[in-house]
Parts: structure tokens; sequence; C-alpha cells
């Protein structure tokens, strides 16, 4: 009955619809009603912002004149808030659209709601109902004409859920919708009118009938109401009821009541007190300060309104200054009320919309009679309010931001203002009156359109900072800087300027501190400013320097070009210089001589030598001389004072002798990467007193002999001695470091590590990967451990003791392929956050994986010091439907959401965009702008760096080379190794490695703050997330397309914090010393920890075996299949023996990992438990595709496609993200940044449990029943949670098995006995405590709440698998019976139902679909008509 109420309402919208083109004639150009479009999911402001893709609602016809609106009540769908729909557009209104691509539709949303609810489970049922009305217009339509038809008073719009701002009367909604789209980085036309269409979009954009109710904003800017009120202490006095109001720092009593029309009390509150009455039940007392203190007394109705007033006015009495904070909250005039509190002396009205007309406009402003300082940055006023000109009290103006042209004379007027910023405004020019202000001393010109400092700056005598960052100074005349002899300070950074000269010899006196960052010098010559103190010059390309040293103190040059550096005389009371990454041979001898020098920076350099002076040098506390060409280090000859010592990737064959007991203070020693055989002794005689507390000997050739002389070193807390040639460790030199916090010992040859590692009772860090370790070290009994990579080892067994430390929370085994756990040890291991398996494989799987595809892949994840991991990995070996592979890594900096979400999601977009485009610049560029969309509320304030690899063949030639398309955005990179050099695909948006990148930030009027951040934010212009950034920070990616050839060995993606200690070569020869993939990826990131890094590290090394003479394949019959999903990473293959346990290939990169609360009984103790021993059957009778290595036959959803051959190939079955990466906890601190001050929008924490509002793909397994085929099916579904392939994992109660996450379909039994398993109970409901599974609904772009999240005490997200009900594929007539040979050759694996015949009304509606469904994740024969498959799938998917 719903479904035929649905149809006829949408036969009565498109009846009306045409009625009203036909009848307006030319209406259809401005506007129409219309039905949903297709594929358009809805959000609700006030509920959770998710929809699903299958759900349905009853829209309801609104008739208004000319315009029609279709006005849509949005119900929600079980706790979640979800909306719903069914209805799509009619044929007459797509071909409406279709006709014009200015035409479109705009979604309106009431204003009953607050625009960005708290979505926090119960809360949220009782949110009230928004109304959402589409409206088709075009490009030229009006405000004024929308409201003309509608009756409506104005249009609102909210951009990333941030301020609400009204409309002009002549702005368009739809261009502005447009023009946004096409900043983003969409190109097509009509892809910009579908996505305008798309209410997914209001995360980003939303347009409001009437400004949105914000009940929080109205309670900190206004409280009001009726209550009993009586005046003073005395008990004469009698109750009364009074209008009581509570706005900026008074509290106003009226004296009559309902009525503000007789005699007001003010009663100012800043300083006086606030006090619970306990005689009377919700009572509060307000009294003023001073000694005339007066009292009023008000008695609330509620506890509500008596909470509200108290924390309010609790607020105002705590100030000690009377300031009134009204910013970022959309006002367009203060509350009229305000101006009763005539004691404000500061008003911040930052991020408003304030206007000059109305009671509460800036022209009524002047009436603050005591306002010392106004805030009206980022208003939009477009010119200088002259109104202000007339607060004559004003000592501080901020009118940052606002597209001012102009200052107006009027300026002149404010005798008394001392500051004032224009910052970040279009001006060129300042009037001469400005001049006239005696008492200013801080003037903000930054970011405007100076070409030249302004002369008035001349007579502005009490200014001692020139504040011009961001203009267009070309050139710098010192001379002109004499004349303004009060001038300190100096800042021109991020100009244009191309030089700095002196006409004359008059010395520039005055000038203390001078920054020259981000220009265009090449060379710098500043001998005449006599008294500096300060220099910043980085990131010129200046060759040489001159500077006066008498007064200079500190001395920033970085990556500059500089061969000389000239400064005289020497500069005695220089402490801290920076020289790094320039090109300097040698020393210069004044930097010996200088007496005070503390901290100094050589690093890239061409140095060969260091003086013996300046290692000798008794003021020296901090030398930094790595990455240069040393190959001596002077000796000591007495005691110096240094505290740290840099001298990695040098040519070091030896250190002094006498380094450790000269340098006493010696704290910091990092000499990776040289050629050192030994270290020198701790002291000469037994007794040390070393104070050595972290040491980095990673990637020398020291041998075991070493550890005899690490004894000394008993402070010693990080020690690196990775990739050396330690065959063992001392046992009895490791127990005497007994203050040993973390050790790593990877990449040696020791084949134990020594039981006295237990006396290290502070270690809480081991890794040892890529030695020869057969026994697992008796670490678990240290109290303080948390993180053990034994990774690429030769393990067999793992004794452990009866409990495990509660601290450890990461461990890695895998690599160790002979490793056996046993079901006590599997118990043992389930409260581990993040564990790490090898999947297992016979001899025969392996085989067959390895002609499979032509890569393979290992990845690698550390968090370093930071408290939990902010990346994530996307790695499929096999993507789409033929030999494709997609690799991805995110880093989210400091938040760990949006990399997570990207993970899940990433994969699925890029899928969807090759169904509408085969052009690489084009889908890759769609798949970023739309995962930047798909990030919802939580791409609001966070964001991510996004690297995206596609290997694939060319469509105008599928049968020839592969190649390689590369997208990224912010400081993710890939590297190529091509014939042993490197090759880099990607490019850095960062503004300090991009000009063209700085130049568009700045002509958006950003703000760049002295460490090259936006907004002090990120230093990256472009981000997927952080939208709240835009324009300045844009998700638009770098696209690069690469072809591939047999030269290409392997392929290199890292983050930031990897490529910025590890160079491109260095990264590019470690790769090739190591031939597993993951030992390559581990041994990255080891090094880059080494090497200084305490970020998040992510490595990716995907090797290549492409060989272009090795393709024997048959032309490519044309077929109408499309694109399918990605498949596992590892297809799985089944062993032919029938006693072989099918297990799983441990190829590199892949790991199972284990929840930490998934128990022994769900991971089951038969760890190779063994499959059907069936034989794979042959293919069908007609004539095989002929295949190669190279382009094997595609395989889709573990069926095989049409037309190929699965005789001897097993293909994998379909996974989705998230599906390779590593879902661990670091302490997670649920989506608060370390900055942070409070949650997120979109990002709900409740306690340890955290949902993250995003419109996510999952994917999930069907469940068919139907009989068994064989008694090995039958054995397989009696042991309920022991799959074939062994361990499982479960994320959100979603059983995975250990197929590397592959979600495994399931055949051949009734969905009541798989009610009753443990393993698969979860996928009918709520049935696990630690955790809950969305009913299998309508919905699908959902991520569960934070009261049904799983109780994790990491609070980590992670993505439940949902089924989509149009990824149905139904298999033609024609193909049955190669389908039904296909399926019987998997029956090792999967019992198949026999297939029944097709009825031939289910065959064109899924196969002559217009839109191919991106994930064909479901290729099943069909047993019925179409809704009884689709209701099959709601009750049973994920």
């Amino acid at each position: 009955m719903a479904m035929e109420d649905v149809e006829n309402n949408s036969a009565v919208v498109a009846t009306s619809t045409q009625a009203g083109i036909k009848k307006g004639g030319d209406v259809g150009d401005n506007g129409a009603c219309i039905d949903r479009q297709p594929d358009t999911v809805v959000h609700q402001a006030g509920l959770n912002q998710t929809a699903g893709r299958g759900s349905r609602s009853g829209p309801g016809a609104h008739a208004a004149t000319g315009i029609r609106v279709l006005k849509r009540n949005m119900k929600r769908n079980g706790s979640r808030g979800c909306v719903t729909r069914k209805n799509r557009f009619g044929s007459r209104e797509r071909d409406w659209l279709k006709g014009d691509t200015q035409r479109g539709c705009v979604c309106l949303y009431g204003g009953t709601v607050d625009p960005q609810p708290p979505a926090s489970g119960p809360q949220a049922s009782s949110t009230p109902q928004t109304d959402l009305k589409l409206v088709l217009c075009s490009t030229t339509t009006t405000v004024e004409e929308l409201c003309a038809q509608r009756d409506g008073q104005g249009l609102y719009v909210q951009l990333h859920g941030d301020l609400v701002r009204r409309l002009d009367p002549t702005e368009r909604p739809l261009q502005m919708v447009y023009d946004y789209l096409a900043a983003m980085g969409y190109a097509d036309p009509v892809r910009v009118q579908q996505e305008a269409a798309n209410s997914d979009l209001s995360c980003l954009i939303r347009f409001y009938s009437e400004r949105p109710v914000n009940a929080d904003q109205q309670e900190r800017t206004l409280l009001k109401g009726v209550f009993s009120v009586r005046k003073g202490k005395s008990q004469l006095h009698k109750w009364a009821e009074r209008q009581v109001i509570l706005c900026g720092t008074c509290l106003i009593v009226a004296s009559v009541k309902d009525s503000l029309t007789g005699k007001m009390h003010i009663l100012p509150l800043v300083g006086g007190k606030v006090e619970e009455v306990k005689r009377r039940q919700h009572c509060l007392m307000f009294s003023s300060a001073g000694s005339q203190a007066q009292t009023y007394f008000v008695n609330f109705d509620t506890l509500a309104d008596y909470q509200r007033w108290h924390r309010q006015a609790s607020k105002v009495v705590s100030q000690t200054v009377s300031l009134v904070d009204l910013s970022c909250y959309s006002l367009e005039a203060v509350p009229e009320y305000l101006f009763y509190s005539q004691d404000i002396t500061h008003l911040n009205l930052r991020h408003n919309f304030m206007s000059l007309q109305g009671p509460g406009g800036l022209l009524n402003l002047p009436r603050f009679s005591q306002l010392k300082s106004l805030n009206l940055c980022h208003n939009r006023l477009g010119v200088f309010p002259e109104c202000v000109c007339e607060i004559l009290t004003l000592t501080e103006l901020n009118l940052s931001c606002n597209s001012l042209q102009t200052v107006p004379v009027q300026i002149g007027n404010l005798q008394s203002l001392q500051t004032l910023s224009l910052d970040g405004n279009h001006l060129s020019s300042l009037p001469e009156e400005l001049g006239g202000l005696s008492q200013l001393n801080s003037l903000g010109l930054s970011f405007n359109k100076f070409s030249h400092i302004p002369d008035v700056l001349e007579r502005l005598s009490a200014v001692d900072k020139l504040a011009m960052a961001g203009n267009r100074v070309e050139s710098l005349e010192l001379g002109t800087l004499a004349k303004m002899s009060h001038l300190k300070n100096i800042d021109l950074r991020l100009n244009r300027l191309r030089w700095v000269k002196s006409d004359n010899l008059e010395a520039v006196s005055q000038v203390t501190q001078l920054d020259l960052r981000d220009n265009c010098l090449d060379s710098l010559d500043l001998s005449s400013i006599s008294n500096l103190e300060t220099l910043h010059c980085q990131r010129n390309q200046m060759g040489t320097l001159t500077l006066s040293g008498f007064t200079l103190r500190m001395l920033h040059a970085s990556s500059n070009r500089l061969t000389t550096v000239n400064v005289y005389p020497v500069p005695n009371q220089l402490t801290h210089m920076d020289l790094s990454q320039n090109l300097l041979d040698y020393l210069p001898d004044w930097v010996c001589d200088c007496r005070k020098i503390e901290m100094l920076d050589l690093t890239h350099n061409l140095l060969s030598e260091l003086p013996s002076r300046l290692l000798n040098s008794l003021s020296l506390r901090k030398l930094l001389a790595g990455n240069n060409r040393l190959q001596k280090v002077p000796d000591l000859l007495d005691h110096i004072p240094l505290e740290a010592l840099d001298l990695q990737h040098n040519k070091l064959a030896e250190l002094p002798e006498s380094l450790f007991y000269k340098a006493l203070n010696l704290k910091y020693l990092n000499v990776s990467a040289n050629a050192l055989e030994s270290i020198p002794p701790s002291s000469l005689s037994e007794e040390s007193l070393s104070t050595l507390q972290e040491l980095y000997l990673t990637g020398n050739s020291l041998n075991e002999n070493c550890g005899a002389l690490l004894v000394g070193h008993q402070n010693l807390r990080v020690l690196h001695i990775a990739y050396n040639q330690l065959l063992s460790f001392p046992a009895s030199k490791l127990s005497k470091l007994e203050q040993l916090e973390e050790l790593n010992l990877s990449g040696n040859k020791l084949k134990t590590i020594p039981s006295t590692v237990s006396s290290c009772k502070r270690l809480h860090t081991l890794i040892a990967h890529s030695n020869h370790i057969t026994v697992f070290p008796e670490i678990l009994s240290l109290p303080e451990i948390k993180l053990v990579d034994l990774s690429c080892n030769e393990l067999t067994e793992i004794q452990l003791p009866d409990s495990l430390p509660a601290t450890l929370q990461e461990l890695d085994l895998t690599g160790n392929s002979s490793l056996m756990l046993e079901h006590k040890t599997l118990n043992l291991f389930s409260h581990i956050t993040t564990l790490k398996l090898d999947q297992k494989s016979t001899t025969a799987a392996g085989d067959s994986l390895s002609t499979s595809t032509p890569w393979n892949h290992g990845y690698s994840e550390m968090s370093g010091q930071r408290n939990k991991l902010c990346v994530s990995v996307l790695a499929v070996d096999r993507f789409g439907d033929s030999v494709e592979a997609c690799y991805g890594i995110f880093d989210g900096d400091r938040n760990e959401e949006v990399p997570r979400l990207l993970q899940c999601t990433m994969g699925d977009v890029l899928c969807e965009e090759l169904q509408h485009s085969s052009v690489d610049s084009v889908y890759m560029c769609n798949t970023f702008i739309t995962s930047h969309r798909k990030l919802g509320m939580a791409g609001q304030k966070l964001g991510a760096s996004a690297l995206l690899c596609y290997i694939h063949h060319e469509p105008s030639d599928p049968g020839g080379n592969f190649s390689l398309t590369v997208a990224n955005v912010g400081t993710c990179q890939a590297v190529l190794c091509r014939d042993g050099r490197p090759v880099p695909l990607s490019k850095v948006y960062s503004l300090e490695n991009c000009t063209e990148e700085m130049e568009r930030v700045k002509l958006c009027k950003a703000i760049i703050t002295e460490d090259n951040k936006v907004s002090g934010v990120t230093c990256c212009s472009r981000l997927l997330g952080c939208s709240y950034l835009s324009p300045w920070v844009l998700p638009k990616p770098w696209v690069h397309t690469e072809p591939l050839c047999s030269q290409d060995e392997f392929l290199i993606l890292g983050n930031r914090a990897l490529f910025e200690r590890v160079s491109y070569q260095e990264a590019v020869c470690t790769v090739q010393t190591v031939r597993d993939p993951r030992a390559a990826a581990k041994k990255l990131c080891s090094l880059a920890q080494s090497y200084g890094c305490k970020d998040n590290i992510e490595a990716v090394v995907v090797s290549l075996n492409i060989s272009e003479d090795s393709c024997t394949c048959e032309p490519p019959v044309p077929t109408a299949e499309t694109r399918g999903p990605p498949t596992a990473l590892v297809p799985v293959s089944v062993a032919p023996g029938p006693t072989d346990p099918a297990t799983l290939s441990s190829s590199s990169g892949i790991v199972s990992e284990f929840n930490s609360e998934t128990s022994a009984s769900e991971v089951g103790s038969e760890a190779g438990s063994t499959a059907s021993d069936e034989h794979p059957s042959s293919g069908p009778a007609s004539r095989p595709e002929r295949r190669c290595s190279l382009h094997p036959a595609t395989t889709l959803c573990g069926i095989m496609v049409p037309g190929s051959v699965g005789a001897g190939t097993h293909p994998g079955l379909f996974q989705r993200q998230p599906s390779s990466a590593t879902f661990s906890s670091n302490q997670s601190d649920n989506g608060l940044d370390s900055d942070d001050e409070a949650p997120l929008e979109g990002v709900i924490s409740n306690g340890s449990k955290l949902e993250v509002e995003v419109d996510i793909h999952c994917c999930a397994f069907q469940l068919r029943s139907g009989a068994p085929e064989s008694p090995k099916d039958l054995d397989l579904e009696k042991r309920g949670s022991d799959y074939p392939n062994g361990k499982m994992r479960r994320q959100n109660s979603v059983v995975v098995s250990a197929t590397n996450g592959c979600l495994l379909a399931v055949c051949g039994r009734e969905i009541a006995d798989l009610k009753k398993s443990p393993s698969t109970s979860s996928l009918f409901g709520k049935k696990l405590s630690n955790g809950s599974v969305v009913a299998p609904e309508d919905s699908h772009n959902l991520i569960e709440v934070a009261l049904e999240a799983p109780k994790k005490k990491s609070g980590y997200f992670t993505a439940p698998a949902q089924q989509d009900p149009e990824d149905q594929l139904i298999v033609p007539p024609s193909l049955e019976q190669e389908v039904r040979e296909q399926l019987r050759s998997q029956n090792t694996l999967v019992s198949v139902p026999p297939l029944p015949s097709i009825p031939p009304s289910l065959k064109d509606p899924v196969w002559d679909h217009p839109h191919p469904p991106a994930f064909a994740s479901n290729l099943v024969p069909c047993p019925g008509p179409v809704p009884i498959l689709q209701q099959e799938v709601y009750d049973t998917a994920l």
C-alpha cells in the first residue's frame, strides 16, 4: 500500500510539474517542482547526517504560485536517524534537466532545528524533524525570485556546517553551488549538475528557507523570561513577577511585568557574585561589585532554567574586564538589550555578518560610551565602517579579512588608538590622516596589495613593527628604513622581494629583527644594518650572505644555495645558527670563534670535515651535521658541554676514542648510516660517568662486540642498533641496561634475544623484525611492555606465561611462516589491541598465487612517539574484474578518523568513477572530490593527506602494457624504481614546497602564520577534509599517469614523515637489498625512526614483475561487462590434496588482525581446518580464451566471469576495505587532537566509544539457503565459527575470515541454523555484548551510533560491512551452464545450490541497467522474483 501511495504521489508531482512548465512557458528555465534525482541521498538536519540508498519515503506535494516546491517531511528509520526515500525523477523531469546544464535542483532545509545537532543516540531521537524542499531552478534564478514564488522572507546559506549567512536578494543559489563545485575541482558541467542535486552536499553547502534556531547560541547571547523577583536582602521586600534579562555584562529587571516600557533596573555583574539560595528551590542571588552593591533574588520555574542562568551568569561574574564575546554566532546585529551594558570595554564580533543598519547594527556601536576594544574581523563588510571612527574611546580596532579597499580619512579621529589590524584585505594605500595617530604602536598590513612601504609610516613614530607579510613588495631600499627610525621589527616574508640594497653608506641602526623568508632573493647584503639581532631568510635562492656581527644573536638561513656566509665582525653574541640544506663545502672560520654559540645546524650540506675548534667549543650544546661528507670527527681535547650530536648519513669509519668520557653531558648521539665497525668505550675505567640516554647506531657494520661497550651507558633509554652485523647480543651485557625503554635490533642476524632482557623492567618497545629468531623472547613478563615486533623471523612456537601484561597493545608476528599457534595461545592474545598474524598457505597455493598477478605488496605502519596511529593503508592486489591493482595511503597528521574513513571508502569510489569515465585525470580527480564529500561532518574540521595508485591497462589497448595512474593531495608521495633510479610520481602540496600553491592561497586572502600554515592549521594547500578552510585548502588532486615497462622494479608509497628522513635514492637502494616487500616496508619505517622521526610513519612497497614479452593473450572479445569491485588482497587458493589443509598464502604484507574483543571460541582452535577435498572441475566445454600470466582469467567475487577459464586458477573472493590495514589502538583520544579543547563536529565520542558520521560504502557476504553438496560441506557447516581457513576477527561484530579480511560467502546452509551459530549470530541483530550489527534495513551509508559501537578501550573506528541491495547481478540463461561449471569448481570453498532457471523477465533489468553497479559482489543465481531476492539480502546481509 505504501508503494502505491509513493507511485501515485510521484505521478501527481510529475503532472503538476509539467502543467506548470506548459502553463508558464519560460517558467521552466527559472524553476519547477520535481521529485528526487536517482541515487540522491537526503540528509536530515537535526539527525545523524546519514542516509540509505535503498530506503523509501513518501513525499507530499506543496503547491505554490509560480515555482512549485516539493515539501518532504523526513521520517526516522529505527534509532539511527536514517532518512528514507524511494522516489526518483520522472522522465520528463530528467529531460528538462538534460536540456541545459545550467538547470538544476536546490535543496532547501527548514530552520526548526540546530544546523549541527549533537548526534548521540537517544538525544537524537527527541530532535524535531526538519523539512526538505526540492526546487528546480536555473543558475540565473535569484533569491528574490525564489522568495517571491514561495512567499518566503529570505534564504540562508551555511558552509561546512559553520556560520549561517543571509543571502542577498540578487544572489543566485544554484550558481553558488556550481561555483563551489567548480572550485573543488569538478570540470564536467553535467557532473556538476548531478553533484549539485545530491543532498549529501549539505555537509559542505546548505541552504535554509529560514534562519536555523541554535539554542546554544541563544543561551550565550541572550537569556530572558518572566520570573519571581525580589530586590535586596531585606525580607521587607516582596516577591513580584518581572521580566528578567541577562545580556552582555548586566542583569536587567523590568519594573513592570511583561513590559519593557517602564523603568529598567540594571545590575552590572562583572566582578560580582551569583549564588544559590538554599532556602528556596531554583533560586539565585545576583549581586554587583563594589561597596554599594545591589542584590536581586530570582526564583526560576524549572531546574533547566535555573541551571542555564546560573551557568551563563557565572561566566560573567568571573571576568576581570567587561568583555562580551559574540564571535562566530552568524549575527547580523547585536542584541538590542546589549546597549544597557554601558560598562562594556571589550566587544568581540569576529566571524559574523554584521550590517550597518538596524537597531543593533554597526551604526549604533558608538552608544557604548566606554568601549576600548572592538573586533570586527571576518565580517564580509566590503567597506570600512566609518561609524567606528566615532567611538573615540577605542584603543584597539581589528578589521582584518573584510575585503576592504580603502581606509577613510575619518580614521584620524581615533586619537586614542594604539592597535590597528588591517590584515587580509585589498588595501594598496593608506590615508595621510593615519599619520596623526600619535599613540598607534601596532599596525597590521599583512596580506594586502601594497607594492611598497607606505610613506605615512614615517610619521607613525610609535610604531615599532612593520607587519607587511604577503604583499607585493619587490624591492627594499634600506635608505627608506633609515628614515623610519622608530621601526625595529620588519616582517616582509612571503613578498616578491628580488633585491635588497642600499644606495648610500648610511647605517640602519634601529632595525633589530628582520624576516625575509619565502622571497626571491639570490643574494643578500645586510652589513649596513649594524644592530641586527635576528635574521630569518629561509627558502630563498641566495648564494651569498653578508651580515654585520656586532649584535647578531640568531641566524636562520636554511633551504638556500649558500656557498659563502660572511659575518664581520665575529658575532660574539650569536647563540643559534641554522645553515642546513645549503651548498656549503667548508665551515667559515668565524663560526669557530663564536664564544656563545649553543646550537649549530649544518645538515644537508657538502662538508667534508669539521674544524677541531668547533667540536671543542666550550659553549656548543647541540651540533647537527648529518647528511654531509664527513670522513672523520676531530678528537676531543678537553671536557665539553655538548649535549646532542647528530652525525648520521656521513662516511665515518670511527668515532673519537675520547668521545664519551670527554663529553660527559652528551645525552643524544645519532651516527646511523655510516661505516662504523666499532664504537668508543664509555670510559677509561670500569666506572662510567656517561649520561647518554639516546643512541642510534642503525645502518653501520657493527658486530656483537659492541655490546660490551654499551654497558657503561647505564642511563640509556633508547637504543637503535638495527641493520648491522650482529650475530648475537651478549646476555650479561643486556642485563645491565636496566633503564632501557626502547630497543630496536631489526635487520641483524640474531637467532635469539637473550633471556636477560627480562632485567630491563622499563622496556616498553622491542622491535626485532628481519632476523633469524626462532625462540620467542622472554619479554611478556615485563611490566611496561607495549609493543613487540618480531615479524619476518623464523619463529616456530610461542611459550607464554599464564597471563600477559595489561600494557601490551601491539604484537606483530607476521612473516614467520612456520609459526603455529594453539588455542590457548590465541586465548591469551585475545585482549591485545592489535595482533598481526600470517595467513597460512600450502606450496601449491603459493604457486598459484605467484602467477595470478605480476605484483605483490607489503606495508608497515609505526606510531612512533605519538599516542595513536593516524595513518591508514589501502592495498588491493586484485582490483576490479581484470588484472588491476589499487594502493593508497592516508595520513591524518593528528586525527585518526579521516584516514580510516578514506581507507574504507576510496576504493569503492574509484570503482564507481571508473564506470563514468576512462580518462585518468577525470576519474581520479572525481574520486578524490567525491571521497571528500563522503567524509560528511567528519570532514568539516578534520582532514588528511591522501595518495592513490591505480595499476591498469589503458582502455584504448586492453591487451597492451600496464599503466600506473597516481593521484595525491597533501604530503604523501609515490616513487617508482626504474633501472635502479627513483622516479617521483607525486607532487607535494605544501606551502613551503609549492610556489604556485602559495600564490593561490595568498590570492584567496588566507592568513599564513609564521610557521607557514594556513590559518595556523595545516601546511598543506590540498587535503581531503578540512572543508572549513575552503577555498584556501582544496581536495583537487595532482594526477599523473606513467606507462609501466619491464625496467620498473617496484613502487614505494610513503607519507611525509618517511620521505622527510629517507631520500628517494636511499629508499630505492634500501628496497633493492630486500626481496620481501613487507620486510622492505618495515626497513624503511625503521630507518626513518632511527634517523630521528618521532611521528607516525607508513610505507607501502609494491614489487612489480612486468615483462613485455610474456603476454600470450588472445585478442580480447568485447563484452558488456563493466569494471567490478576490488577483490581480495590474496585470492583464496585450495590445495588439490584431500588431506592438505586449505590455508592461505603468507605472501608479504598480508596479515590478520585480531580484535581486542575476539575470544578463543570465536577464533577457533583449528588454525588449519580442512576444507572440501573435491578437485576443481575443468572449465566449460567451449574452447577457452588463451590467457597469459600477466592477464589471467578474470574473476568476479569468487565466480569466473563468463568467457574465461578457471581450470587451474582459484579466483579470489570479493573483499572491500578495510582489508589490509591494521585497525590498531594506540591510546586513542577519540577524535580529539592533543591541542583541541572540545570534541569536533561530526566526531561523536562517548567514553571509549566512537562514531564518525560519514557516507560510507561497505560490503557483506550473502548467506544463501540450500542443501550441502558433499559431506565435507556438511562438516564445514557443523563447525560454526571454525571457517575452513582458520582464524577470524570481528570488527563491530562482523565475522571476518582469516582470508586477510575477506568476507567469506557461505552457501548451502539454512539461515535458521546460522542464527544459532555463535560466530554468525551477529548477522541477525544485536546479539553480542561487546558491540552490535546494523540491522539489514534499507540504509547502507551508515556508521553505528556511539551507543551501539563496540566497547573498545581505544575508541578506534571500524566500519561494519553492509550489503548493497542494488549490487546484484542475475545470470542470463545463455551463461547459466558456464557459471554453473565455475561454481562447481569452487565447491572446495563454498557449497553452491543448483542453478535454477531464470525467468526472462529478470534478465534485462539488471544486465541492461543504464548505470552498471560499481560492485558486483553478489553474482548469484536468482531463485525467484526480484522482490524475494532483495528481501533475502536484507535479511542476511551484514
